[in-house]
């Protein structure tokens, strides 16, 4: 464990089932205040890997637990100076520091407005979790890495305990209890990758797909691909990739694949067909031997996992390969270029 990134990486089973033994009372009374409430719709206002959490929720809440959610658009109170409506609605803000002044901004007219509002933020005094009615606090620790890993995969964990506490479902919690082993599993599978990523480390381009709940997993994981390894990585659903980006993909471009068994991974996985007809090199971060069997390089995910806690677990291995791609090419992953701790958008 030379990096830090790595280290924290390796931290988050043991995140995940600290923050399940402390958080979930706190959790249940958000869902309390939540419910009192009753609001018509969920609004959700993050930036970074905190808008990928983002993604997760819009999923998981609108399958789990019934609610309309749209990802908010900080700039039209900050940039337009516009007063979207927020009267009826959940508004929740993510961000690991709580401290961008957009994302405040917003929950800020939220609260203006009458609507309920939730921050989910590793920092329980920021202004964010201020600025909110109730807040859900990470117990992921300090994060030193610059790109995130602990933090982003407790925040996923946050939204599936707040969904397990809006359904009251005690069956969910129980599958919670299984998750950090879950995770241990995902790291202990893909521990050392880097010899399947050397022959990638002149790859200045790649693709990530994912659908459906693993939509989220698809953007986080290439965003750590550019915060470590400065590579253009795109993330696309598989039925986005084939309205038109498909006609890029040639052998010069390698397409990392996220499909664990769900609903939703059957129309990935029929993508791989056209991929490999176009000698397209492919990472596969699944649980099916059929698909992995398919892959340049198989990145496996433990069996058995629910499939709404699913992207919880297979970002991890996107988190090695995205380490292991930028120690391949003589990059240090916890000092990427340009980039700080705590970044605040206006």
């Amino acid at each position: 464990m030379g990096t830090v990134f790595e280290r924290e990486i390796r931290e988050q089973p043991e995140v995940l089932a600290r923050q399940l033994e402390r958080g979930r009372a706190g959790v249940e009374a958000v869902a309390e205040k939540i419910r009192a409430a009753d609001p018509a719709f969920v609004v959700l206002a993050a930036r970074g890997s905190s808008d990928n959490a983002a993604r997760y929720a819009q999923y998981l809440l609108g399958i789990n637990d019934g609610l309309t959610v749209a990802l908010a658009a900080p700039s039209i109170l900050t940039v337009y100076g516009a007063r979207p409506s927020f009267g009826d609605a959940l508004v929740v803000g993510i961000s690991q520091s709580g401290e961008s002044p957009d994302i405040v901004t917003v929950l800020e007219e939220a609260k203006r407005q009458g609507a309920v509002t939730v921050a989910i933020t590793n920092a329980p005094t920021s202004p964010l979790a201020r600025a909110a009615d109730g807040c859900i606090t990470l117990q992921a620790g300090e994060e030193k890495a610059v790109a995130a890993s602990k933090t982003y995969t407790a925040q996923l964990h946050a939204v599936a305990m707040l969904s397990a506490a809006l359904s009251g479902d005690e069956a969910r919690w129980a599958e919670l209890e299984a998750l950090p082993d879950r995770v241990a599993g995902a790291i202990d599978l893909s521990a050392d990758v880097r010899p399947e990523a050397a022959r990638f480390r002149y790859a200045r381009r790649f693709v990530v797909i994912g659908r459906g709940l693993s939509y989220a997993s698809a953007h986080e994981i290439a965003l750590k691909l550019e915060e470590t390894s400065y590579v253009l990585a795109q993330p696309y659903s598989s039925a986005d990739f084939r309205h038109g980006p498909i006609a890029m993909v040639d052998r010069e471009l390698p397409i990392v694949l996220i499909a664990p068994t769900d609903r939703a991974s059957g129309d990935v996985v029929d993508l791989i067909d056209a991929l490999v007809a176009r000698e397209a090199e492919l990472v596969v971060i699944s649980d099916r031997e059929d698909v992995l069997a398919r892959a340049r390089v198989p990145l496996r995910l433990p069996a058995g996992v629910p499939e709404w806690l699913s992207p919880i677990v297979s970002v991890v291995p996107g988190q090695l390969w995205a380490l292991a791609l930028a120690l391949g090419a003589g990059l240090d992953p916890d000092a990427p270029r340009g980039l700080h701790k705590v970044t605040r958008t206006r």
